[in-house]
């Protein structure tokens, strides 16, 4: 490791839980310099961008963004020339959520955090920041190993909490509000769905709808073999797709058969589009 002391950034909602993670680190790793500590997913991803500390500790929970959301927004927009910090996350999540992290070799924290079990971490995280190796970049494009293997992460992370229930079938038809009537739209004339604000729009080839559901509430309700997501707010039907581009920067964007805008794809989910 270099011989600059290590620097983190905290994500927690629950300002007496942040101080007392923050009172744990000081006593298990002394020279770690806590850079900020804020208490939404927004503020973290923004803050991270600012001072690109070596190690994140996220909640799960957070106002807005979740930490794994906040996560992947992070990595979406991560200077390529900087190895992407050390993940921790901090999590009151069941077993079956534990052992999705430990699946994906993902260290995590159970509230409330333990000593020794914050040693572990830390030790872990030393390891992980000895042996980084600073990342080869070629036409400015290429991301990191590092970064590499923490969408991969993300992806199953994400894909495993948004897992529909077992009885649960694929949404076929939504029920949509519109004026004083309710449109039944069925699923399959849906090109592509996006977040926006509270609300979700709801495009076909010919109209626009509005609908209350959070995106993330959607998402389990939705065929993943149709719909596929492109990005944080961003799903589209996988058969309306026909083209993708890909930019002088290595970003990708959509083309989708029946609608004249372009959808940006975000760097967690262009593994999708492999051929490029």
């Amino acid at each position: 490791m270099n011989n600059h002391p290590a620097t983190a950034l905290i994500a927690e909602d629950e300002p007496l839980l942040a101080q007392a993670l923050q009172a744990e680190l000081a006593r298990a790793w002394p020279a770690l310099r806590v850079l900020a500590t804020v208490g939404d997913g927004a503020s973290a991803v923004a803050q991270s961008l600012q001072l690109l500390p070596e190690v994140l500790f996220f909640d799960i929970r957070m106002p807005g963004l979740g930490g794994l959301e906040a996560a992947a927004e992070l990595a979406d927009d991560w200077p390529q020339d900087t190895p992407f910090p050390a993940l921790v996350f901090v999590t009151a999540y069941d077993q079956y959520a534990v052992q999705a992290f430990e699946a994906q070799a993902v260290d995590y924290l159970l509230k409330p955090v333990q000593a020794g079990r914050l040693q572990k971490t830390v030790s872990k995280v030393q390891q992980a920041l000895a042996t980084r190796a600073p990342p080869a970049i070629h036409s400015g494009v290429t991301p990191d190993a590092s970064l590499d293997t923490t969408l991969q992460q993300l992806r199953q992370l994400l894909a495993a909490t948004r897992a529909p229930g077992p009885d649960s079938g694929p949404l076929k038809v939504l029920q949509i509000s519109v004026g004083t009537s309710i449109r039944m739209v069925p699923v399959g004339e849906v090109l592509y769905f996006e977040a926006a604000d509270k609300y979700v729009r709801v495009l076909t080839a010919d109209h626009e709808y509005l609908i209350r559901t959070p995106l993330k509430d959607l998402l389990p309700q939705l065929d993943a073999q149709t719909f596929w997501q492109v990005h944080r707010g961003t799903v589209v039907q996988a058969g309306a797709i026909d083209a993708v581009s890909r930019d002088d920067t290595g970003k990708l964007t959509l083309s989708l058969r029946g609608r004249p805008e372009k959808l940006a794809v975000s760097r967690l989910y262009s593994p999708l589009f492999r051929a490029l």
